[in-house]
């Protein structure tokens, strides 16, 4: 079992937008900062320590609800845990670029919690 050291929090959050340029206007009205990522596929903001993502039409993960990652030390680890905690895996670890590592599970009620891993 895993140690309360082993894991960061939430610090990584996901909302699939419909308009994204309406959407930047508001995160930034809401942040007090422009997004530091700014591409027609993705805006991602930085503030108080916390990173936001804006992702139109739920990006290639189809979000259709906002998606939390919980930041882990061992993503793998921590993927076996809740999985024999009966937790089901929906996109199994994946380098995201820049050494970053996700997974998704899916809770025993159907809801979606990430797992994100900086190496």
């Amino acid at each position: 079992m895993t140690t309360a050291s082993d894991h960061q929090g939430f610090r990584t959050v996901l909302i699939p937008v419909s308009d994204l340029g309406q959407a930047k206007a508001v995160y930034t009205a809401l942040l007090g900062v422009p997004p530091q990522v700014d591409a027609p596929y993705y805006a991602g903001f930085e503030s108080c320590g916390q990173h936001l993502g804006l992702l139109p039409a739920g990006g290639p993960q189809g979000l259709t609800a906002p998606l939390a990652y919980w930041h882990v030390s061992d993503i793998e680890a921590k993927l076996a845990e809740l999985t024999a905690a009966g937790a089901t895996v929906k996109d199994p670890v994946g380098d995201v670029g820049g050494g970053r590592l996700t997974a998704t599970v899916i809770d025993p009620d159907g809801n979606l919690v990430g797992l994100l891993q900086d190496r």
